[in-house]
């Protein structure tokens, strides 16, 4: 039954003061949104394309400040977490969600840690195989989430997104970017190319996260933010968050667009795409640029991984809260480290860890495969559909409702992603699905 209260409270918390020493949330959500599979990406636009498609990648961004910006605006406005407001839509939010957290966290866990070992296994090429780096990566994500609450993380990922912040824009330096050219890349202009409209909204929709998005939400709870006067605060965390983004992709695209496109080099797609941008650099720059590159690289797929490992299973500790009928899922729960603590929390952990060893020696399996990408492409016109849901009904206070301004954001948001998700299935190969 949904709650169609209009939460008139009392007593407004007073607002806190928008202040750079309280970023946090921000920093973690664009770590752990941008992976190696999303640089990649961007990488080759960059190569194809040169700086045409630089406005598509600065669009991405914006998307995605309206998302992540609604969710945190769900969890400070209402005190109740997203999952508790989807479980107020009805019941078939819950069969979406658990089918798609536990098959997205299978084949997730081990292309996290395949993604993480890949740059190990090239600075140290000799010390073992591919797959065993994959799960010391795996097994260090694990314990490291396992044993430190949500300030430790913080700070580890700030480091972390500092290493990659130094190396990419490092990088596009070094590359020296056309800077008219790239100014006239942010005129929205279509490349000259089959299916280029399809293309140009793939780098859009692949800016900077899936499920970490709604992950946002509850990293802001972690940290403490729980009521409206912390508003101001979460809006500017998450603009820092998308600033980093757009410049960590904006970063990429240069190397693409001076290094791979003026020479006409082809990359291939996914995190081996990174390995030979490696060894690209190493013959124009030297090994010394190569390394610093690889330990960026790793940086970037380390931080998806731990990323991951603590926001979904914060996510999913709540799901199982929520499900097991006590009732309101409160941020303040979350803020306490009382999910951190839960058994449902470790449960996910050790499910993303684990289990999708496996898949490190066997191979992925072609039906498995098939099933998470269609799952992981329903997921932000669901978040998209279901903010957009919340955020203009009484279960939200109507200060806090959508304006037109954010509903126009998250409808193109869920057009965008509903388009990509069409286009994702009817890519698959259903016939030998069966």
């Amino acid at each position: 039954m949904a709650d169609t209260s209009e939460h008139t409270g009392t007593q407004q918390p007073q607002p806190r003061k928008a202040s750079w020493k309280h970023i946090g949330p921000g920093i973690v959500v664009a770590a752990t949104g941008v992976g190696a599979g999303d640089l990649v990406a961007t990488l080759i636009a960059g190569s194809n394309f040169g700086y045409t498609l630089l406005w598509a990648a600065v669009i991405g961004c914006l998307v995605k400040i309206s998302l992540a910006e609604a969710a945190g605006r769900w969890h400070l406005s209402t005190g109740r977490t997203l999952f508790d407001g989807w479980a107020s839509l009805g019941r078939w939010t819950t069969w979406f969600f658990a089918v798609y957290v536990v098959v997205w966290g299978f084949v997730y866990g081990a292309a996290a840690m395949s993604s993480s070992a890949l740059p190990l296994q090239a600075l140290f090429p000799d010390v073992m195989d591919l797959k065993w780096w994959g799960i010391a990566c795996g097994l260090v994500g694990l314990v490291f989430v396992w044993f430190n609450k949500y300030a430790v993380f913080e700070k580890v990922m700030t480091v972390l997104v500092g290493v990659m912040f130094v190396v990419t824009v490092y990088l596009a330096i070094r590359v020296t970017p056309n800077i008219p050219d790239a100014f006239a890349g942010l005129l929205p202009v279509l490349p000259d190319e089959k299916d280029s409209i399809l293309n140009t909204l793939g780098l859009i929709g692949g800016v900077g996260g899936t499920i970490t998005l709604a992950a946002y939400g509850y990293w802001v709870n972690a940290k403490g933010w729980t009521d409206t006067g912390w508003m101001k605060v979460m809006r500017l965390d998450n603009r820092v968050a998308y600033a980093t983004t757009g410049i960590f992709v904006i970063a990429m695209l240069f190397v693409g667009a001076e290094l791979l496109h003026s020479a006409n080099v082809a990359i291939a797609s996914g995190d081996k795409g990174l390995i030979q941008l490696g060894d690209i650099l190493e013959k124009e720059y030297g090994s010394a640029t190569a390394k610093f590159f690889l330990i960026g690289f790793f940086a970037t797929s380390f931080t998806s991984l731990i990323g991951v490992w603590h926001g979904v299973s914060l996510m999913f500790a709540d799901f199982v809260a929520r499900l097991s009928g006590r009732g309101q899922a409160k941020g303040e729960e979350v803020a306490s480290g009382e999910r951190e603590r839960s058994w449902p929390f470790r449960a996910y952990l050790l499910w993303l860890t684990f289990p999708p060893m496996i898949l490190l020696f066997e191979g992925q399996p072609f039906r498995l495969i098939i099933i998470y990408g269609v799952l992981g492409a329903a997921f932000l016109p669901f978040l998209a559909g279901t903010l957009i849901w919340l955020l203009n009904s009484p279960r939200t206070p109507r200060e806090w409702r959508n304006g037109p301004v954010s509903n126009v954001m998250l409808a193109v948001a869920g057009l965008l992603f509903l388009i990509l998700c069409v286009k994702q299935i009817w890519d698959q190969p259903w016939g030998e699905f069966f």
